[in-house]
């Protein structure tokens, strides 16, 4: 059938089952949004109030649900603004499809009103990117970049769409399947290297499973419980891994990195065998890369060639879809073996935990950060989708909050994006709407997405904002704290907004709290209400995130205490 390059658009959405996107109309793509306007009650637009925001929250969408996100947005300023959205979920490896109008195809090249060279700003930060130049290759276009997004290692892919190709009529059709010549994933592992694999496990003395996001991406967290539950071997989770294990799982030591606690740093420093599962090997984790598990031979696991060998050695390599690999990884390690072998080491690592818990003091008259969160996930527990914005809070969450799932915490890793949590937390929630969607936050990093307040009141979204309030920059002021003698360059954040009064005004519901008894009332209020809602908690202004490896140091040379006379 014949139809125009905007409902080629659509109906293409519509076989890759979209039924929700997110963004901001302009001049460019007005076509496709007219489009959208005739079957509104088919196809569901969330109108974003930020281009940056209408990527994170498909990028919420995306992690949350596993499905592939999509926004739109119009040529020049509307695509620039939406470029931190497609790098942050770049550097996490997240499925989305961003859709662009571009100048029509006559003007490109002649610094036309609002064009900017899209394709060639986003291939830093794209798994994929198209310009289309022919409404014959639209469809196909479109089925190609869905394909790349969720295969392999995922991640976002960009389609600029020209706005005179979004006016003209072709015929649509719609592939079936896609065939890439120089586009081959490798999913299913080496049986040889699989089998030697086992065989170090087997011949290990102090061998720790180092868990990563890939786990997540794959849908392979029940593969790794089963594998940990047979061997016994301890596990630590980076920041995108968290959940992978469960809370309550005997084997897991907690995060490791940066701000790992104290066990897991230090076994991933005395191992002799190391299974990255899905893993980086991300400077946060390893620390000096020439002191990180000096002593261990390597097994790594992981879809993409490419990661393997990059930052360290590996001795055990194994490219392959993790699901598939620890499927054939458990079937041949039996049921039978030795989970009694490694109780010297398992002992040694339940002593450093005994010896630096990780812990707070809560004797303040300020409400301590690590309180609050752990309260959160002791009343709402396994209900909550978290996410988090980036600084002091982010890592106080990864720590504190127990998570007990693959896909609770949304969170930006590896870009570190303030301004991320609040639109996360709204594609999170559109996702999962029987789940309420809770974004720890901070007073600096509320405030680069505002606006969005509006988007959740009048879309009806209602995500709970529990802002960790200390009026600074907190993680730069912790970082002037230890290593720049206090001198507290633009970090402090005294003047702020009122928060409960800005809430109110955009039509949602704002709390001031000051102690535990008014933070229970609050948040049970919120929900109660289930509305949009922005629960300012005044905390410690002094309080840092310990244990703490600084930049460039070694993995066990961890800071474990820090004693601020301001």
């Amino acid at each position: 059938m014949e139809l125009n390059g905007s409902q080629i658009v659509l109906e293409s959405l519509k076989k890759e089952g979209v039924q929700k996107a997110f963004g901001y109309p302009g001049g460019a793509i007005m076509n496709l949004y007219d489009e959208m306007y005739k079957v509104r009650d088919e196809f569901t637009h969330i109108l974003t109030r930020h281009e940056q925001a209408a990527v994170h929250a498909a990028d919420g969408y995306a992690r949350s649900s596993g499905e592939v996100g999509v926004a739109i947005v119009t040529s020049g300023p509307g695509f620039t603004n939406a470029v931190t959205g497609l790098a942050t979920a770049y550097t996490d490896s997240i499925p989305l499809v961003l859709i662009s109008g571009q100048v029509p195809l006559p003007l490109i090249g002649t610094d036309a009103f609002q064009e900017i060279d899209a394709v060639g700003i986003s291939r830093p930060c794209t798994k994929h990117n198209y310009l289309v130049k022919s409404i014959d290759e639209l469809s196909g276009v479109i089925k190609e970049a869905f394909y790349i997004a969720r295969s392999g290692r995922p991640g976002p892919v960009h389609i600029d769409i020209p706005k005179d190709i979004t006016a003209q009529m072709g015929e649509f059709f719609y592939p079936d399947q896609v065939e890439l010549e120089t586009y081959k994933p490798h999913y299913k592992g080496s049986l040889r290297q699989i089998k030697k694999a086992i065989e170090a496990i087997k011949s290990a003395k102090k061998p720790i499973f180092y868990l990563g996001g890939g786990i997540v991406l794959s849908n392979a967290h029940q593969e790794v419980r089963e594998l940990i539950k047979k061997t016994n071997i301890p596990a630590v989770e980076t920041l995108m891994a968290r959940g992978v294990c469960g809370a309550d799982n005997p084997n897991l030591l907690g995060m490791v990195g940066m701000h790992g606690n104290y066990a897991s740093n230090m076994a991933m420093s005395e191992a002799d065998l190391m299974i990255a599962l899905g893993a980086r090997f991300d400077d946060r984790v390893t620390g000096r890369v020439d002191e990180f598990a000096k002593h261990a031979k390597i097994i790594h696991i992981d879809i993409d060639p490419s990661s393997i060998g990059k930052i360290v050695k590996i001795d055990y390599p194994i490219v392959g879809d993790l699901k598939l690999v620890l499927d054939e990884l458990n079937s041949k390690i039996g049921d039978d073996f030795d989970t009694k072998r490694y109780e010297s080491w398992r002992e040694l690592l339940k002593r450093y935990d005994e010896i630096h818990p990780l812990s707070y003091e809560d004797n303040s008259d300020r409400l301590k950060p690590q309180w609050i969160i752990q309260r959160v996930g002791e009343l709402i527990g396994e209900d909550a989708i978290i996410s988090t914005d980036v600084g002091q809070h982010q890592m106080w969450t990864a720590q504190f909050y127990p998570f007990d799932r693959p896909r609770q915490l949304i969170t930006s890793g590896g870009l570190g994006t303030m301004g991320f949590g609040f639109p996360a937390a709204l594609g999170a929630k559109v996702a999962n709407p029987d789940k309420i969607s809770i974004n720890f936050t901070g007073d600096g990093s509320i405030l680069m997405n505002i606006q969005e307040l509006m988007t959740a009141v009048e879309e009806k979204i209602p995500v709970i904002n529990i802002i960790l309030n200390n009026n600074y920059l907190g993680m730069v002021r912790q970082w002037q704290t230890f290593f720049y003698d206090k001198r507290y360059s633009e970090t402090d954040l005294s003047m702020q907004p009122d928060f409960v009064k800005l809430a109110n005004s955009f039509g949602g519901i704002g709390y001031r709290v000051q102690s535990k008894d008014e933070f229970d009332k609050a948040l049970k209020d919120a929900i109660d209400k289930n509305c949009v809602a922005m629960i300012d908690v005044q905390i410690d202004r002094l309080e840092n995130v310990l244990p703490m490896v600084p930049s460039g140091g070694s993995l066990y040379n961890m800071l474990l205490e820090f004693k601020d006379e301001q």
